[in-house]
């Protein structure tokens, strides 16, 4: 989302008194101010902060000085003044700086939270204090003002997850690129948590539609890769072919069914994705090792135990 968003966010000031505090990784914040300067020329003289105030430029060009050392902004340019440091802002004239501010206190609440990671954006001392690593800002700072300007049922849920976006990119604004990086054991988690979550997906997709014509190729739609990783992923993770689950997914499906003796033979057959009852018949004594009949009248007594 562009800046022009964070241009129309005059509402973000209304979050006082409807978003307090929120806790992310371990981290509690607990917000002190909100505001929003329109592109008119102004100046906040020498001052300092109990807690951490953020700035983010989304019109015209300004200076922010902190300490002994003047910086120049323009829009995309996010700027922090950290507990204690003296700081001032001000705004051209000839180019007026606009911008959405907003204030915040950060402690560790949990033992967790002690290593290096998007934290230490906010609580190294001797981090940046500008950067134009804009992130989610200002989508997150638009949908803030829009929850601020009319609450539903709900907002207070909406806010908390809001909130706890903001903090966490705008520590990642100032964070050093070592401070985000995932160590290699992270990022091997990371790439298994993805492959189980495909393959999840892609079972979910074989139980959706046992009823209808599917192919490896349908599946592979479904995840967004190609049918040979498709094929590859599932076999790793499951030992099984993606067809193969497919026909045991529809047969065991087709044992519950038959126990329902309202449900006639062709009935079950179709609802598991079988045109005709004999190869469904084959298939059925196959992987239960008697025939669907055979099956119902003694109530289903070998379900899942052969095969």
């Amino acid at each position: 989302m562009s800046l022009s968003s964070v241009a129309a966010a005059d509402r973000f000031v209304d979050l006082a008194g409807l978003l307090e505090s929120c806790e992310v990784d371990g981290f509690r914040a607990d917000f002190v101010s909100w505001g929003h300067y329109r592109p008119e020329y102004w100046r906040n003289y020498w001052h300092s902060h109990s807690f951490h105030e953020v700035c983010l430029a989304y019109a015209g060009e300004g200076r922010f000085n902190s300490g002994s050392t003047e910086y120049a902004v323009s829009p995309g340019t996010v700027f922090l003044a950290r507990p204690g440091d003296v700081h001032e802002i001000e705004s051209s004239r000839t180019d007026p700086l606009g911008i959405a501010f907003w204030g915040f206190t950060f402690r560790s609440v949990s033992a967790a939270a002690a290593s290096t990671g998007w934290w230490s954006g906010l609580t190294r001392s001797d981090g940046p204090v500008v950067s134009t690593r804009v992130g989610g800002l200002a989508a997150t700072i638009a949908g803030l003002a829009a929850e601020a300007a009319a609450p539903q049922s709900g907002y207070q849920a909406s806010l908390s997850a809001l909130g706890s976006a903001l903090v966490l990119d705008t520590a990642r604004a100032f964070a050093l690129d070592e401070d985000l990086a995932l160590d290699a054991g992270d990022a091997l988690s990371r790439s298994r948590d993805r492959v189980r979550v495909l393959v999840d997906l892609m079972q979910r997709h074989l139980m959706d539609n046992l009823a209808r014509p599917v192919t490896v190729r349908d599946v592979a739609a479904a995840v967004h890769l190609s049918e040979r990783h498709t094929e590859r992923l599932f076999q790793q993770q499951t030992g099984e072919s993606l067809m193969a689950a497919l026909r045991r997914m529809r047969l065991d499906l087709a044992a519950q069914l038959l126990l329902d003796r309202s449900v006639t033979v062709g009935e079950v057959a179709r609802a598991c994705g079988y045109s005709d009852v004999r190869p469904f018949s084959t298939a059925f004594r196959r992987r239960h090792g008697q025939s669907p009949s055979a099956f119902r009248a003694g109530g289903g007594t070998r379900h899942l135990h052969e095969g």
